[in-house]
């Protein structure tokens, strides 16, 4: 159990402290979301079209302000900006109480989603300046742990107030995860000041105020090379949508597996996530390792592709074993891509411009995803063998381009900003 649990609980305080702020945050985000579907269709009276449409124009217009809100996390302080962000969370999901048309739903699902990319730029880049480069990617990866245990125990609670089909209890959800966020607002408070790792910021620089400029800095999105490294690290990403979509659907048309085999795969997804992503990110700390770990992330992604399509032409306990490794194989580039993620966004930003360099970062990485759903639904239902070779033939050009951009990425650091030694990119 101790072996465990170490999987999980660092011995470091900053670590461990962040990790049960995950927890309690993904506890709460995690009840909702379990229980949203029913609330928004059979509490609000909405239709799933509706819902559906209400999510894309909330995921364009974040689209839209990614990189201006990380310049205001920039300008607001990092950590103030995440104690904020996390305060309008918590009172926005108490608002879903007071919505009763789509117009409402709409104007509630914007609002949040606008805030959570502002919350997240200052909570990364937060994350980014508080630890030292060794210990970077090595939170991150306790933190993700964490946040996956969290979603889990929330699921359990929303589970539950489903179980019971009581409407009271279902419209008790979004209370429940509003009080929870509050609490989670007033642990993060508690976390400590930061002042942001810059050669030009003095020791005694007061915490939370942007590090201040000088005339080689621009905008962080004319570094190229680090919108396409964050591209490509999207399209290295959308292993959720194999794990998520495209399998489990493959599962019930394409192949003889039966359908209580995605239960017991997304029992080993959430195992694997909880007690193997620290281990996948150890020895992650600069952009070499980072890269590796991708290389790691696509090795596995592309096994995926090959396990799963040839299940279409197997039958029985055969057809359960490799849909099964099909599953662990796509988890393993979950657990090794979050790892080079981290590791290639903490080292290619500027320490000056951290919260606009996490807005970058989101655009490129939704430019790498957003098209995947329909296209790998589709490649892989319709195509068959062939669709599964196009997949794997896209991730592995990810890999290849991820590299040249990272070091391009670099180059613009070194010309365009004073990064100190420490931190600047080896090529």
């Amino acid at each position: 159990m101790r072996t465990l649990l170490r999987r999980i609980l660092s011995d470091d305080p900053l670590i461990r402290a962040m990790s049960y702020q995950s927890v309690l945050s993904a506890f709460g985000e995690g009840a909702f979301l379990t229980g949203s579907a029913v609330f928004f269709t059979q509490i609000v009276g909405l239709s799933a079209a509706q819902v559906g449409l209400g999510l894309t124009i909330a995921g364009v217009a974040t689209f839209l302000v990614a990189v201006p809100l990380g310049k205001l996390a920039d300008l607001v302080g990092t950590r103030r900006t995440w104690i904020l962000g996390a305060l309008f969370q918590a009172l926005l999901f108490a608002a879903w109480l007071l919505i009763g048309d789509f117009a409402g739903y709409v104007a509630v699902t914007v609002t949040l989603e606008v805030v959570l990319t502002w919350m997240r730029a200052g909570r990364n880049a937060y994350r980014f300046d508080v630890f030292p480069r060794e210990k970077r990617v090595r939170s991150m990866a306790y933190v993700r742990a964490s946040r996956n245990v969290g979603y889990t125990l929330g699921a359990l609670a929303s589970g539950l107030a489903l179980a019971a089909n009581d409407d009271t209890l279902i419209r008790a959800v979004p209370l429940l995860t509003a009080a929870v966020l509050l609490a989670n607002t007033a642990w993060v408070t508690r976390l400590p000041h930061v002042t942001p790792h810059t050669s030009a910021a003095p020791e005694d620089s007061p915490e939370d105020t942007a590090a201040p400029t000088t005339g080689k800095r621009r905008s962080a999105l004319r570094n190229r090379g680090f919108l396409l490294t964050s591209i490509c690290d999207g399209v290295l990403g959308t292993h959720g949508v194999l794990l998520n979509t495209v399998i489990p659907l493959w599962l019930v048309e394409r192949t003889d597996a039966p359908r209580v085999l995605l239960a017991w795969l997304f029992g080993t997804n959430t195992v694997m996530a909880v007690f193997l992503q620290v281990l996948a990110a150890r020895g992650v700390d600069d952009p070499r390792t980072s890269l590796r770990a991708h290389r790691r992330g696509a090795f596995c992604f592309v096994l995926s592709c090959a396990i799963v399509a040839v299940t279409h032409d197997t039958a029985g306990w055969l057809t359960i074993a490799l849909v099964w490794l099909g599953h662990v194989t796509v988890t393993g580039t979950e657990l090794f891509q979050s790892a080079g993620r981290w590791g290639l966004e903490a080292e290619l930003s500027d320490p000056a411009r951290r919260g606009e360099y996490q807005g970058v970062a989101q655009l490129g990485y939704t430019l790498g995803t957003v098209w995947a759903p329909a296209a790998y639904t589709f490649w892989a239902m319709e195509w068959g063998l062939y669709g599964w070779l196009v997949i794997a033939v896209i991730v592995l050009m990810a890999a290849f381009v991820i590299h040249p951009a990272a070091r391009s990425a670099e180059r613009y650091l070194v010309e365009h900003t004073e990064v100190p030694a420490t931190d600047r990119v080896a090529t």
